[in-house]
């Protein structure tokens, strides 16, 4: 068996989407020569985006992996480094700070936590089993797998909205089911779903079963007002109801919220010294690309101080 890799690290970078390549970039125009850890995913949930429209500086918007390649160009450019790897544990209780991964054994003086979040799941059944035999929670990289059929989407937020209408250029009807009576979607996003004439909407329903023969073919839906079961037919379910942050290895070392999320002050600043995180694994508010870079960038800056005071 190869020999995990040891090194020491000035500042250690645990995740790779737009916070974690922004702090990249900004820890490396300090010399502080990071390192990045991918995680599963270079680029986070923003490289499973089919377009990002919001991110200043591209009028037309930009693809989520073309963005994602740039900001790894930039920090590159810079003397980042970034590592096809995953972190499986960490060991904050002394200095340096000690990050185990699938191939090496890092020390750092400084970590920034940037491991974001991951959708949350129904939890029934059926949604295991089907699980990329038509349950999806990506419209952008699954929608072309349901041209021609009829698909469901879960939600009522943003996410529900964006990839529902992203589902009709595939899709010959979306029908998004929602637990109330309204979407908390933002005004834009609820106004070009409900003009879409591909997009139907039922409410107050939950999904209680997903079943099908090898692939999806119904779900089992239940009016959470009259308590009425009935089945509704369909190709595909796409489930867009939230996510979870990326915490697991750090319970016990960090401080964090109830739901999971890591707990920083407006400094990026973790409840250890030389430990930050940013994006949406301290974020459940705003979880924009903007905003997570603009926390990475923060956090590297605070990491440099903290590096400086420390000589």
């Amino acid at each position: 068996m190869a020999e995990k890799k040891k090194e020491h690290l000035k500042t250690l970078i645990i995740g790779s989407g737009p916070a974690g390549l922004s702090a990249a970039l900004y820890a490396a125009r300090a010399q502080l020569e990071p390192l990045v850890l991918t995680g599963q995913e270079l680029g986070g949930q923003v490289s499973i985006t089919h377009i990002v429209e919001n991110y200043p500086g591209f009028p037309e918007g930009i693809g989520g992996p073309e963005l994602t390649q740039l900001f790894q160009q930039q920090a590159e450019r810079f003397g980042a480094r970034v590592e096809f790897d995953t972190a499986t544990e960490v060991d904050f209780s002394s200095r340096p700070y000690k990050v185990t991964t699938y191939n090496g054994e890092y020390t750092a003086d400084t970590v920034i936590i940037s491991t974001g979040a991951s959708p949350r799941n129904l939890e029934i059944p059926g949604e295991k089993e089907f699980t990329g035999r038509g349950v999806s929670y990506c419209g952008t990289c699954d929608g072309f797998f349901f041209k021609g059929k009829d698909v469901v989407v879960v939600g009522g937020g943003d996410s529900a909205m964006e990839e529902g209408s992203f589902l009709t250029r595939f899709a010959d009807k979306v029908t998004v089911i929602h637990r109330k009576g309204e979407l908390r979607a933002s005004a834009i996003l609820e106004k070009r779903a409900k003009d879409n004439p591909k997009i139907d909407f039922i409410w107050d329903t939950v999904l209680e079963n997903i079943n099908g023969n090898g692939k999806v073919e119904n779900v089992q839906l239940k009016n959470l007002k009259s308590g009425e079961a009935s089945d509704f037919a369909t190709d595909g379910v796409f489930i867009f109801i939230g996510h979870l942050p990326n915490t697991e290895i750090f319970k016990g070392q960090l401080d964090m919220d109830d739901a999971g999320y890591l707990k920083v002050n407006a400094y990026m600043e973790t409840n250890l010294p030389g430990v930050y995180a940013a994006g949406e694994v301290a974020d459940p508010h705003f979880r924009q690309v903007i905003t997570s870079a603009g926390m990475g960038a923060a956090a590297a800056i605070q990491a440099t101080g903290f590096l400086e005071g420390q000589e």
